[in-house]
């Protein structure tokens, strides 16, 4: 414990954990986005119920991330323009296969660490193989890399003005190619914040790598209009993030709608464990 002056309060100082040093840069490669931000309530009371009930049966807890992103990748899968990416100024890339990325917690030495994922080509996979995707990676040790490739993440802890130079030439490359770091993050994005605010209600707000990324906020009972009856319903806060440089209101707004219905539909829930969707 250090105490400076007699005015300062008492404080100590630690190391910043590895797995954190990098997001910062990480971020400021992230070409400045001219975002569009969707605050929505969805009805997630038909999924809730769904993992309620298998984990009273079986014991076994299913990721409710992993049902979302099977939603996503649904909807993404029927309206790809959503996952587009500027190529330049004056050209589009748009991906076929709906990558999702997201960062999964891992233990690593008693600790708990963060590290990306991808779940390639979501939209072929069903609830049930992503849902034992995210179980395996969270089982298992984390790489030294933390989902980084090394000779990137060593990039970025070059010394300044090292590190300023390599990140200005980075974003100029991942302008004109967007493919590199899609093949890094993925296509789309998701981030789960609401499991660590459990008794709180509200949306989550975060820097976003992706053309479109969803930020699962909390769930709460609330009373709602269902057949003119009113109803109690866990209502989950969804925050869905466009780049509005490659998408227009109208069409977000008709994915939006979508996304909701699958949520709400409980979509993929009761397929059998050991087959999968179409591909799309």
């Amino acid at each position: 414990m250090r105490q400076d002056n007699e005015s300062a309060s008492p404080y100590q100082v630690i190391d910043l954990p590895p797995e954190r040093r990098d997001m910062p840069s990480f971020f400021e490669l992230s070409w400045r986005k001219h975002c569009m931000y969707g605050l929505l309530e969805v009805d997630v009371t038909i999924a809730r119920r769904f993992i309620k009930e298998h984990q009273a049966q079986t014991g076994e807890t299913l990721s409710f991330t992993g049902y979302l992103i099977g939603c996503l990748a649904r909807a993404v899968a029927e309206n790809k323009v959503v996952q587009a990416y500027l190529k330049g100024r004056k050209q589009l890339i748009l991906f076929d296969s709906v990558d999702v990325g997201l960062m999964i917690e891992r233990k690593a030495d008693n600790k708990r660490v963060l590290t990306g994922h991808v779940i390639r080509g979501a939209q072929r996979k069903s609830f049930w193989q992503i849902h034992h995707e995210i179980r395996s990676i969270q089982s298992t040790p984390p790489p030294p890399s933390r989902g980084m490739p090394g000779w990137f993440r060593a990039a970025l802890r070059l010394p300044w003005p090292l590190s300023a130079l390599f990140k200005a030439v980075l974003r100029s490359v991942f302008s004109r190619t967007p493919t590199i770091p899609v093949s890094m993050v993925g296509t789309v994005g998701i981030t789960a914040i609401g499991m660590f605010g459990k008794g709180l209600t509200g949306w989550g707000l975060s820097p976003v790598m992706h053309s479109l990324d969803l930020i699962v906020g909390s769930t709460a009972w609330k009373p709602v209009v269902v057949e003119g009856r009113v109803e109690p319903r866990e209502m989950l806060n969804l925050t869905v993030v466009f780049d509005h440089d490659v998408i227009d209101g109208a069409p977000a707004t008709r994915f939006t709608r979508r996304l909701v219905e699958l949520i709400e539909s409980g979509y993929g829930l009761g397929e059998d464990q050991a087959s999968g969707p179409p591909g799309g």
